[in-house]
């Protein structure tokens, strides 16, 4: 099956077609570095990590880039309020200086990082930081007031979106339905409500801005939207194929970069396939570093959960769906991960090709191209071909998980090695990593009351707790005088 994905643009799904033979640019919206990132955003990580592996899984050569937003973000996505930065050096008691900013930058950066590798996320080709950038936003904010769809304030340089025909082509706006202060606060300097800045000045408000850099305009720093599209064209081209995010970059973020790099280049579309991943909320509703109910990484560790079993959890919503969060749900797909991980434990290698990844390579898609054929050799080409229906329908994780289920439980199925080992290079779940069985407290307390009756040789109480552990997903066996645990 050909490996189709949901294009935000024409908002249906399509037959991937990169624009070079065999080759992928993509670019991901990185985090604003003044915070931790919670599990909403690395959600949406996990997402285009199984995006990369989908189209590594379909052969393709992909270059991904994701940006470092370390200035010109401010506390609304549409130019307003103080900058993230700023407002993360003055909550932290450090002085408002420029070394504050970029210690403060670093800090959540490599914060940030951690949290990607714990989740088992490939690495991006480049890590381009908005600052380094300066230069070359710059630049397409010149042709951009060259060509008439700039125009100059006494604070900043705005973007013009009624000289952009098809502005509204992404989030299907209507300029027209739009009224001053729907979406953005009015603002008397601008000549159309969404017009958005590309170039703050230094003054007024931002005359003791941090971070400011000499420019056609006086000093000043860049507008947040700016950044993105300066970054991207020069890692990718003035066209690419794939830029993601989340589905609340879709009305503003993305519809201003559409606007200001197809004004620059002259060329559409600019990106051929926008993806967006939905939101992780909670109960109460969705979690913001705004509304002061975020939880991370980290919290989910101290309280016991592996980063694998949040990765799990996210697979199983497809990433265009709300994903509701409670701990009773990452409790539950805890067991049912280390449940899988069990029974995987157990399996031997049934397969006469299996080979061993060259060392040198960090999975199998780095393999030799016939190192992989003779590997594959072994695995279940039937199974394999319905993960890879599955996984070629825009990314459905949800249905790939149950043919990887259905795959461990089928007893006569063969290559089952091989073929887990296949469908994790896309998953992303260590299923073959050699890890201490995790038993659950509450299985652990009934297997020890269940030692102490098998003790006094009381068996029928000693069959009802193995009935209750097997419930719960174990099988414990006698083994001499003690007893072993094992996943069903």
């Amino acid at each position: 099956m050909p490996l189709k994905l949901y294009n935000t643009l024409t908002r249906k799904k399509e037959v991937f077609k990169p624009i070079k033979d065999k080759e992928v640019g993509i670019y991901g919206c990185g985090p604003t570095v003044y915070w931790y990132q919670h599990i909403g955003n690395m959600r949406r990580y996990v997402f285009e990590d199984i995006l990369i592996r989908t189209l590594q899984f379909n052969d393709y050569k992909v270059k991904h880039i994701i940006n470092i937003t370390d200035v010109g973000h401010l506390t609304s996505d549409a130019d307003e309020g103080e900058d993230k930065m700023v407002k993360a050096i003055k909550r932290e008691g450090l002085p408002l200086t420029k070394d504050s900013m970029l210690k403060i930058a670093q800090k959540y950066e490599e914060v940030f990082k951690e949290d990607l590798e714990k989740l088992n996320i490939l690495e991006p080709d480049a890590w381009p930081h908005a600052t380094k950038y300066v230069k070359e936003m710059i630049e397409m904010v010149k042709v951009m007031e060259k060509k008439g769809f700039a125009y100059e304030s006494e604070s900043a340089v705005y973007f013009d979106v009624s000289k952009f025909k098809n502005y509204h082509k992404l989030a299907k706006l209507k300029l027209s339905d739009l009224k001053a202060g729907a979406r953005v606060k009015v603002d008397e300097e601008k000549k159309n409500p969404q017009d958005f800045v590309l170039w703050f000045k230094g003054v007024g408000k931002h005359k003791n801005h941090l971070m400011l850099w000499d420019s056609p305009w006086g000093k000043g720093f860049p507008g947040w939207h700016i950044e993105c599209s300066a970054m991207s064209m020069k890692h990718l081209g003035e066209q690419f194929d794939i830029h993601t995010g989340g589905v609340d970059h879709i009305s503003v973020h993305h519809t201003n970069e559409i606007a200001q790099t197809e004004s620059v280049t002259g060329k559409s579309p600019w990106v051929k396939y926008w993806m967006h991943s939905n939101h992780l909320t909670l109960k109460e509703g969705k979690m913001s570093k705004s509304g002061g109910n975020i939880m991370t990484l980290s919290d989910l560790v101290k309280k016991d959960f592996s980063p694998m079993e949040l990765r799990y959890l996210c697979l199983f919503t497809h990433y265009r769906k709300k994903l509701v969060f409670d701990l009773e749900n990452l409790k539950s797909a805890q067991q049912t991960y280390q449940r899988l991980k069990n029974i995987i434990s157990e399996l031997s290698d049934d397969g006469k090709h299996h080979r061993r990844t060259p060392k040198r390579c960090k999975n199998l898609y780095e393999a030799p191209k016939n190192f992989r054929e003779k590997f594959l050799q072994g695995a279940n080409k039937k199974y394999l071909k319905e993960f890879e229906t599955a996984m070629n329908d825009d990314l459905n994780t949800p249905k790939a998980l149950q043919v990887l289920w259905k795959l461990v439980r089928d007893d006569k199925a063969e290559g089952k090695l091989q073929t887990i080992k296949k469908m994790d290079e896309v998953f992303g779940l260590k299923l073959l990593e050699k890890v201490e069985i995790k038993i659950p407290k509450e299985v652990q307390k009934l297997v020890d009351e269940r030692e102490k009756v098998r003790k006094k040789k009381d068996w029928k109480n000693a069959d009802d707790l193995r009935d209750e552990i097997k419930e719960k997903g174990f099988i414990v066996e006698d083994v001499g005088n003690g007893s072993k645990v094992r996943g069903i």
